[in-house]
Formats: C-alpha cells, sequence, structure tokens
C-alpha cells in the first residue's frame, strides 16, 4: 500500500511511467532477506529489476566511479551513520564494477543515540548549574531534544554549535 503511494507520486512527479525497479537493501542482508525485499516489490506490481547495497548508492551518488585519478582497482569505505543504525563498508571499484568487500555496523547504534547522550548530559549539567531537576518536566526534555538535534546537525558545519537551555526550562 505505502510502496503503490510512493510509486505513484514518483510517477507523477516525473511524469511518465516507471517500467523497471531498483531497490537498495543494507550491505549486511543475506540472501532471505534481499529475496524478501524483492518479493514486497513484486506483490505490489513492480517490475524489480536488482537489488544493490545501499553503501553502492553511496558510493555512485558520490560519483566515485568516475572520479578516478588513476587506471585500475580504487578502494572506498563508506560510513552510514543513520537515525538508529551505524554501518560501514568497505567497496572496491573498477572500470565501473562496485563490489562490496566486507561490511560491518551496529544496528542500534544511530543518531538517535548520540541524541540521548546529549540530552542527559545537558539535564545533568543544568542540574550541576541550576541545583534543578528538569528531567521530570516532558515540555523542557522535549525543547532540550530539539535544541540538541539541532546542534547535532549545526556541528556537521561549524565547530562550535550553541545550545540555548534557558528558555527551555519553565
Amino acid at each position: 500500500m505505502v510502496l503503490m503511494k510512493m510509486y505513484e507520486i514518483v510517477e507523477a512527479y516525473l511524469g511518465s511511467a516507471i517500467k523497471n525497479d531498483v531497490f537498495t537493501v543494507p550491505a549486511y542482508f543475506v540472501d532471505s532477506q534481499r529475496q524478501a525485499t524483492k518479493d514486497v516489490g513484486v506483490i505490489a506490481g513492480l517490475n524489480v529489476i536488482r537489488i544493490i547495497n545501499e553503501s553502492t548508492v553511496t558510493a555512485i551518488a558520490y560519483g566515485l566511479d568516475k572520479k578516478a585519478t588513476s587506471v585500475g582497482e580504487k578502494n572506498v569505505l563508506i560510513f552510514n551513520l543513520g537515525g538508529g543504525t551505524f554501518d560501514v563498508s568497505l567497496l572496491t571499484i573498477e572500470e565501473g564494477i562496485f563490489e562490496v568487500k566486507a561490511t560491518a555496523g551496529d544496528t542500534h547504534l544511530g543518531g538517535e543515540d548520540f541524541d540521548n547522550k546529549m540530552v542527559n548530559h545537558f539535564v545533568q549539567e543544568f542540574k550541576r548549574k541550576n541545583k534543578k531537576d528538569i528531567s521530570g518536566n516532558p515540555m523542557a526534555l522535549r525543547r532540550l531534544r530539539t535544541a540538541c538535534e539541532r546542534a547535532k546537525r549545526t556541528l556537521s558545519s561549524t565547530a562550535h554549535p550553541l545550545i540555548a537551555c534557558a528558555s527551555h526550562i519553565q
């Protein structure tokens, strides 16, 4: 149902019918998981022609197959820190062929874990500095979490993000 709706949205955006589909899966998926993913597409009425690793898609998206400065094999290390998972894949690219050599990761480590650590840190810091425990205040915690998420994103481009807490308390 959701897959078909997404399909309709994409076709409407492109203004033409899609005949073939490529699905991506985490590099650590085993054959049965890959087949199950393909089966979902077929059940939804899609023509799934290929299942490829997310790390391969990342390499293609960055044009790593076209940025070769030398002839021959190129090794690429892809880090993917998602909301709930962290994956690392080692790929070899040669003549436009991508091969995943190794993959590892933690399906219980991701951006949300960093958010939780930051919120806990600042709750303790606020308690230490202001002698007030905000851990029982859902509104304050929600605002603090939003500020921490914003600061985390800012860290991608700035060395010192500002996290303002004072207005988050009352």
